[in-house]
């Protein structure tokens, strides 16, 4: 008998750890927003940067701070070698046909998301819309090192800075 209630408590206890992970799956996929950006409400948009470094599948595309979609693809454009992004943008935000995106950082070393700024045109993108004005990452790496290396002033030999030429005496008379 001890052995019967035994194996039912056992029982009872994985069920109730089988629940829990069940249900914090079902809160992880939720508040990730795979759930809202992948089907029905979205509008499906692309657009080509010269450079995406820090954007994945799942990177945050806001409009004015706030998150109005997800990435949902990325790849190489083979016609004009571009990094090319596909999204997935809430169906209640209205883009215009002119509506720019560009990669930013949340701080100097936050993590990355396309940020969409608003045009003034009355044409509406639909689903399977284009972004053409876009402005890709910008390298702070490069940006650093092109500024701490990149200005020196060219030394003349021994080590001493190169100084500008005296002016020559006027010819004795």
């Amino acid at each position: 008998m001890a052995e019967a209630h035994s194996s039912s408590a056992e029982t009872l206890m994985g069920a109730a750890v089988i629940a829990v992970a069940v249900a914090f799956a079902a809160y992880a996929y939720k508040t990730s927003g795979v759930a809202a950006g992948s089907g029905a409400g979205g509008v499906r948009i692309s657009a080509d940067f010269d450079n995406v470094e820090g954007i994945n599948v799942g990177s945050d595309v806001r409009l004015a701070g706030v998150k109005v979609g997800t990435v949902v693809g990325q790849g190489l454009n083979p016609d004009n070698l571009q990094a090319h992004l596909d999204m997935m943008i809430d169906a209640k935000v209205p883009l215009s046909d002119d509506t720019s995106a560009k990669i930013t950082a949340e701080g100097l070393l936050g993590s990355k998301f396309v940020a969409l700024e608003p045009g003034g045109s009355d044409v509406k993108l639909g689903d399977g819309g284009v972004i053409s004005y876009t402005q890709g990452a910008v390298d702070v790496w490069s940006l650093i090192s092109q500024s701490m290396f990149g200005n020196k002033t060219p030394k003349a030999e021994g080590g001493a800075p190169a100084s500008p030429a005296a002016p020559e005496a006027p010819p004795a008379q």
